[in-house]
Parts: structure tokens; sequence; C-alpha cells
């Protein structure tokens, strides 16, 4: 009996033990492509205002190539990445989360970034083909966006208001 006691125990700490390293470890990577994701979404929109001032062809290409290597190959896996790590990490904590206002608040944030990151894919596709018809200042005043949200993420991830 009290084997079977001191087993069961041991099994309840290595359980709790397991849950607790993968829930860093869901943390630590959603951290990563977050940090990642929103330096794209502050980048982007910075070679959009230079794109804007282009004189030359050679230029306009050079921007075109730097927009579209960093929205496919940076952006959007970070984005992906910061989403899946989010949903584990939700998981993990269990969804009654969603009760707290805190993680309301940093849910509709997440949504307006997620809108904000395709609102500056379609300003790339309008790049590559040509379209462009916003000014530099339309970008360098958009480009405040996801810092604004990123502000309001962590002051209501670490105060946590009621």
């Amino acid at each position: 009996m009290i084997i079977y006691i001191c087993l069961k125990h041991l099994l309840k700490d290595t359980l709790y033990s397991i849950l607790m390293n993968l829930y860093l470890l869901y943390k630590s990577l959603h951290l990563i492509s977050v940090i990642s994701w929103l330096a794209g979404l502050l980048y982007l929109p910075r070679i959009f205002v230079y794109h804007s001032e282009a004189q030359h062809d050679t230029q306009v290409e050079i921007f075109k190539v730097m927009e579209r290597k960093l929205y496919n190959y940076i952006m959007m896996p970070a984005m992906i990445l910061s989403w899946i790590f989010g949903l584990l990490l939700i998981h993990t904590l269990g969804f009654q989360i969603f009760s707290e206002l805190w993680m309301q608040i940093k849910g509709v944030a997440i949504l307006i970034l997620t809108h904000y990151h395709f609102y500056l894919g379609k300003n790339l596709r309008l790049f590559a083909s040509n379209n462009n018809n916003k000014s530099a200042k339309f970008f360098r005043i958009i480009n405040e966006i996801p810092t604004i949200l990123l502000i309001v993420i962590v002051f209501v991830v670490v105060f946590k208001p009621l």
C-alpha cells in the first residue's frame, strides 16, 4: 500500500513536471515567434515608405524583393508560429482563461494585429504590381499600429486587470 501511494505521488509529480516544462517550452517559443513577427510588422511599412519615395527602377525592384522575402519568409511563418504556440499555451492553461478580461483584451489586440498583417500583405501585392496609390506619410502613420498594440498587450499580460 505504501509503495502504491509513493508511486502515485511520484507519477503525479512527474506528470506535473512534464506539463510545466511543456508550458515553459510553449511560452518561450511563443515569445520568440511574436518578437520575430512584430519585427516584421514594424519593418515592412518602413520599407514601404522607402519604396513609395524610390525614384529609380532599380531601387523599386530591390524594394519589391525585400518586401516579398520579409513577408513570405519571416513574417508569415512567425505569425503562424505565434498563433500555434499561443493556442498551445491556452490549451495548457485551459480555455476558461477567456473569462478573464486581460485575455479578452489581448485576444482583440491579436486579432487586430493579424488583420494588420494581412493588410500589409495586400499593400505588398499592390507594390508588386506597381499599383500603390498610398503616400510615404500614410505608411509612416500606420507603422505606429503594431507599437501601440504591443504596448497594450504587454501591459495587460503583465498587470492582468480584472
